[in-house]
């Protein structure tokens, strides 16, 4: 408790008439307290501002005047203060004199009787000023009580600042480590793309230079093999950019009902021939196999690649085992893999005897370039490809593996709902000459790629018309200009080529549409993207392809 000031215990005495006042101050002093005399209401009221331990104060002084200024006083005490007042009353009681009411108003009140006896007075004065000191101790609590809340508020605060700060810097630190791995991940992929693309570009480049000092010489045999090895090169090229868009889940895919055993079993000459004789080939294919939902084509190169890798694993022989199977995937499966959603997959699995996965690159074997073959043994898109193709067909891959015993790759997709609808066959003998005037609408924003098309189908004997744009091609689709067939890259600048399909549609209802594509986002999964009478291409395509396509379409009946 805080030292007490002789003015907060000191008695404050209102009795303005006769010696009452004179006579209590005196008895005060003689017991030991202090005290001072008011001469009226008003100057006890400034007397009490500055502080007392209690009011004596004289009941007569009280009648006549206005109390509110003290009642002001009295009601603005703090919660910890009730200022004890000793009130005077004449012979006979409160109630006979009147003063009986004063109790409700002042409070803290007690009664005396005049004349009274000095022991009586002091016993009051020292009973208030008890209880006084209490009060005063109550207020040191409570301002303890507020200093420790506010150190303790301060202290939250402080730690909460500081969890902020160490918070930010986890976060900081995490960044900078993710950062740091995408950085080291991107300059993997830079490095591998610009080896292999060097090499690709060096035969590339390095055979049209030599076509070009041979034509310029005028010596125009064995020609052929040059060209051989560009053409090579450029595929190898082509090859590289699939897999990167297979890996990034940017490939357009072609998504239909599959039946993975049939599939499987075609390719069981392939697979016999990919692997060498002392490793046996087991296929294991369940019966009653759910229709599975992808892309037949990338589902073969995937199974292709799954089947080298585990030949690779395996250079002293040994067992590979392609396995087919129904699986329902629940929720507590999926969980652990963020893309998966519960439900009905089919499963294709390759599992070999060989080498197995070290446990410290398990967790980057999916990683664009990764490889641990030998140089010039692998590329390390193989299954960076495969996992954006699982991924991309709303499936999954999952990867076993055990040092010394194998591993097992298996990849999931998604069963297909629906009724699965028997392809129509094309006539192979289709030429893809044009006949009667047929016109191809040709909108693409690359010069180069817009008259190397131009050229292949006027050399077919098909009239066209050009476009750089989706704007520059609608008022030709708005003309009288015959159009068999629109032939539109689907990344055009401003209006994109599916939008420029859906103007077509509308102002030429059986309007046939070949997109073509490099990279089309929301071309990755046709489904969804191409309607009847639609169909797309990437490039780069041969110009066989194309010209089939074309005349495919053209002689195809609208629906």
């Amino acid at each position: 408790m805080t030292d007490l000031s002789p003015v907060s215990e000191r008695a404050i005495v209102l009795a303005p008439m006769g010696r009452d006042g004179t006579l209590a101050l005196m008895m005060l002093n003689e017991a030991g307290y202090s005290g001072i005399i008011a001469s009226n209401l008003k100057a006890l009221c400034e007397a009490l501002e500055q502080g007392a331990g209690l009011l004596i104060i004289a009941a007569e002084a009280l009648r006549g005047v206005d109390l509110e200024p003290l009642l002001e006083r009295l009601h603005q005490q703090p919660a910890w203060s009730d200022l004890p007042i000793v009130l005077l009353t004449h012979h006979g009681g409160g109630e006979q004199n009147g003063s009986s009411h004063l109790s409700g108003l002042l409070g803290n009140v007690t009664f005396l009787e005049r004349p009274f006896h000095p022991v009586t007075l002091i016993s009051l004065v020292s009973a208030a000023l008890r209880g006084r000191r209490r009060q005063y101790e109550a207020r040191d609590r409570l301002i303890d009580l507020s200093e420790s809340e506010l150190r303790l508020q301060r202290t939250l605060e402080t730690l909460e600042q500081q969890v902020e700060e160490r918070t930010a810097q986890l976060r900081n630190n995490e960044e900078a480590l993710r950062q740091s791995q995408k950085m080291e991940a991107v300059g993997q992929l830079t490095g591998g793309i610009a080896h292999d693309f060097n090499n690709m570009l060096t035969g590339i480049i390095g055979s049209l230079e030599l076509l070009r000092r041979r034509v310029a010489r005028g010596k125009l045999d064995d020609l052929d093999s040059l060209i051989d090895l560009g053409v090579t090169s450029a595929n190898r090229a082509a090859g590289l950019t699939h897999r990167l868009l297979a890996f990034s889940r940017r490939q357009s895919l072609d998504s239909k009902p599959v039946q993975i055993n049939q599939l499987v079993t075609s390719m069981g000459e392939l697979l016999q021939r990919s692997i060498n004789e002392s490793i046996g080939l087991d296929m294991r294919l369940s019966e009653q196999l759910w229709t599975a939902e992808a892309d037949p084509n990338q589902l073969e190169s995937a199974l292709l690649n799954l089947v080298i890798n585990a030949r690779d694993a395996m250079p002293n022989g040994g067992r590979l085992i392609v396995e087919t199977t129904n699986r329902h995937l629940d929720s507590v499966f999926t969980a652990a893999y963020g893309s998966l959603t519960p439900g009905d997959y089919v499963e294709l699995s390759v599992s070999d005897t060989g080498c197995g996965i070290p446990e410290s690159v398990m967790g980057r074997v999916f990683d664009p370039f990764f490889t641990t073959k030998p140089i010039g043994q692998g590329t390390g898109l193989g299954l960076s490809m495969i996992y954006g193709f699982a991924r991309q067909s709303r499936g999954h891959v999952i990867i076993h593996s055990e040092v010394g015993k194998g591993t097992t790759v298996s990849l999931f997709l998604p069963r297909f709902v629906g009724e699965v609808i028997a392809q129509q066959t094309l006539n192979p003998t289709l030429l893809p000459y044009a006949t009667d005037g047929e016109t191809v609408l040709i909108v693409e924003d690359d010069a180069a790629v817009r008259l190397l098309v131009s050229a292949v189908l006027k050399e077919l004997g098909y009239a066209y018309v050009e476009a750089g744009d989706g704007n520059t091609a609608v008022p030709i689709i708005q003309s009288d200009q015959r159009i068999d067939l629109l032939i539109s890259d689907v990344g055009l600048p401003g209006m994109n080529g599916r939008q420029l399909a859906e103007i077509g549609r509308q102002l030429r209802p059986d309007l046939k549409v070949l997109f073509i594509t490099g990279y089309a986002e929301h071309a990755a999964v046709r489904g969804g993207f191409l309607d009847p009478g639609m169909q797309l291409i990437t490039k780069p395509f041969t110009f066989d392809l194309l010209t089939a396509k074309v005349r495919e379409m053209i002689c195809t009946p609208s629906d």
